[in-house]
């Protein structure tokens, strides 16, 4: 079982003061491109609703309601707090949910009680409906940690079956928090899915370090690989660090360069920009959004990773850096080539004759991207192996879309370390571009527009 939300943030309260976010912007709330969902968890316990960064957020969820093992709710916590952050939420075009659960020292007892009877059931739904119309709530998220495989499994089906309908008939969302992975994680039943909104999957307190990409993206393809459509899969991405549970907001008060890193020389790691922005693309391309524990861990200014998500998701629809436009050129003095001259995310980058089509124009940024049809040179998946394959893809700040030039001709990735390579030493028509460890043969010079 993963570690307690609601202890960890009470430990990093304990460790010193929470940060608050920068002042919201009073711009409306953005519509992120194709319905993708940056929702943040905020608790009754921990930051102020003032700070929130609206326009960077599409959903937020208040933690936590808890239930009595006869269905009813316990008084909500800090309820004008509540109130308020469905005020400024609203004000923004952000949607409200209340969050039902959390780990509470392990305890579910509650939620096996009521959820083994359909009475219990009903008397849940209905205490849910009352505070989702007394608090203009736009939804729950029901974060029961956690139903087990088995009968409790098949209880927790039925509860969320009759909730989707109760809420769904008043227009309102249903969402739930489930475990990053592993044999628990099959007490959320593949028919949850379809009764859904989407999952908010806690990719976090597991994996060396902390929350590592490469874990954080098994754990969102071992839902998707039970079922759970791409759309439903809303990957969750730490604000704090283990061992320690510090805020990231303190690890940048500590060290300012500790935003860029993923790991403290001390051992504390977390997700920093970089890794955040390498999650985000990847949800981008894979998955229907991310999710936070939680806003007031936050830091403020350019290290925000709130921010990083934003600035990730609407990267493609900013406007194009000044820099030197023309073709490149390569082994053979073939030119680098958009395939079949598609703008589609994912197309292959390759060489070709030289022609003077638009599929060989590309723009040299002063921001380290080399663009080419509104899109940007990429390295697919973010990868950072040796060939790791190039492609087209929505310009989005990350690592995977920076290039430097070298001196000796060579165009060096800094994420991975590595340079633009024609796979195989081959000047041949349609030869991949992909990235290699850097040794400037004929097949990684470049000539630049």
């Amino acid at each position: 079982m993963t570690i307690s939300k609601r202890w960890a943030a009470a430990l990093v309260a304990a460790v010193g003061t929470l940060t608050a976010l920068s002042v919201p912007s009073q711009a409306q709330a953005a519509v992120l491109p194709n319905g993708f969902k940056s929702v943040g968890y905020m608790p009754s316990w921990a930051g102020s609703v003032t700070s929130i960064q609206y326009s960077k957020l599409t959903h937020i969820n208040y933690s936590f309601a808890l239930p009595n093992s006869n269905g009813t709710l316990q008084p909500i916590e800090n309820t004008a707090k509540l109130q308020q952050l469905v005020t400024l939420g609203h004000q923004n075009n952000v949607k409200v949910s209340l969050a039902i659960g959390g780990w509470n020292d392990g305890n579910d007892s509650a939620f096996e009680s009521f959820a083994a009877s359909a009475g219990g059931r009903t008397t849940f739904t209905n205490s849910v409906m009352s505070v989702v119309r007394q608090y203009g709530l736009d939804g729950v998220d029901i974060d029961w940690e956690y139903p087990d495989p088995g009968q409790s499994g098949n209880n927790y089906t039925a509860l969320m079956q009759q909730l989707s309908t109760a809420l769904h008939n008043e227009g309102k969302l249903l969402t739930a928090a489930v475990v990053s992975e592993g044999g628990t994680a099959n007490g959320v039943q593949p028919a949850v899915f379809g009764v859904v909104d989407w999952l908010n999957i806690m990719a976090y307190d597991g994996g060396s370090p902390h929350a590592n990409y490469d874990w954080s993206i098994n754990a969102a393809n071992f839902w998707k690989n039970r079922g759970l459509p791409k759309a439903k899969t809303v990957l969750g991405v730490p604000f704090y660090s283990r061992p320690g549970y510090l805020t990231y907001a303190q690890l940048v008060a500590q060290d300012p360069a500790n935003a860029n890193r993923d790991c403290t020389p001390s051992g504390e790691c977390y997700n920093g920009i970089p890794t955040i922005k390498r999650k985000t693309q990847w949800a981008l391309a894979n998955a229907g959004g991310i999710m936070n524990w939680e806003l007031s861990q936050d830091a403020t200014g350019a290290n925000s990773l709130v921010s990083a998500i934003y600035d990730t998701v609407m990267g493609g629809t900013t406007p194009p850096p000044t820099g030197r436009t023309g073709r490149i050129t390569g082994i053979g003095g073939k030119c680098v080539d958009i395939a079949s001259a598609s703008s589609a995310n994912g197309t292959a980058v390759q060489l070709y004759d030289c022609n003077g089509t638009t599929a060989q124009t590309w723009t040299v940024g002063t921001d380290g991207t080399i663009r080419g049809l509104g899109k940007c040179l990429d390295v697919a998946a973010a990868g950072t192996a040796n060939g790791s394959l190039v492609q087209i893809y929505d310009c989005n700040g990350t690592g995977a879309q920076q290039w430097q030039a070298q001196s000796n001709g060579t165009l060096r990735n800094p994420t991975s370390n590595k340079c633009l390579d024609a796979s195989n030493n081959s000047s041949a028509n349609g030869t991949r571009l992909q990235i290699w460890d850097c040794f400037a043969g004929a097949n990684q010079r470049w000539v630049l527009p």
